[in-house]
């Protein structure tokens, strides 16, 4: 049996990639106001460190992992009052000058006014990445320390073909430690997320599969 190219590169899949072909700022001096006048091409791009980056597009798994977390976090937090829930595609603009565009975010009622008509300006309270087989690295490697510099409290990272949700909290420096992470464990099926920012959040983690 002959594998032809074609088959051989449908199982490649795409990645996170540096957008260098893009016109606008050298890499590495990236910034939003550069970032602001990219066209409307189609493409999700971010900036980290200052580089320009590409991601792929999402696929339907993680598109419908992402409307039903942006489902049950505006009944917990926006129709309760508590804050503002916002899904990609919707710039956020952190205090180092990295800009990203999470799948899903929470901003708290006291940090509203960080939301501009073109991005939210600062860090969020919650960010979830919904990671697949193409952004898995990028989102626990360089986003997650983007956040951690940011000091988002909280962070889930989402495995649509594990159906899983690892719930990452932030801890801040210490004399003996840096600002990181600490994973608060990787739940599943039944179980619900022990959020230490969202109180009494009851929905089920299979309830973001559906």
């Amino acid at each position: 049996m002959t594998i032809t190219k074609t088959e051989i590169e449908s199982d490649i899949l795409p990645v996170v990639v540096r957008a260098d072909w893009v016109r606008g700022a050298a890499q590495g001096h990236w910034n939003y106001a550069a970032y602001a006048t990219l066209p409307d091409d189609g493409n999700r791009y971010e900036i980290l460190d200052g580089v320009l980056l590409m991601t792929p597009s999402p696929s339907f798994e993680h598109q419908n992992a992402n409307a039903m977390i942006s489902h049950y976090l505006v009944g917990h937090v926006k129709l309760k009052g508590l804050g503002q829930v916002l899904a990609a595609p919707f710039d956020v603009e952190l205090p180092s000058g990295d800009v990203v565009q999470p799948d899903v975010l929470v901003v708290l009622k006291e940090y509203e006014e960080r939301i501009t008509q073109s991005r939210l300006v600062g860090a969020p309270d919650l960010v979830v990445e919904i990671a697949s087989p193409s952004t898995a690295g990028y989102d626990r490697s360089k986003k997650q320390a983007a956040y951690a510099r940011a000091e988002v409290p909280e962070y889930w990272v989402v495995d649509t073909a594990a159906k899983t949700v690892e719930l990452l909290v932030l801890q801040l420096a210490t004399t003996t430690q840096p600002t990181e992470y600490q994973s608060q464990g990787v739940f599943r099926g039944k179980a619900t997320l022990p959020s230490s920012l969202l109180t009494d959040f009851k929905v089920k983690v299979e309830q973001f599969f559906a």
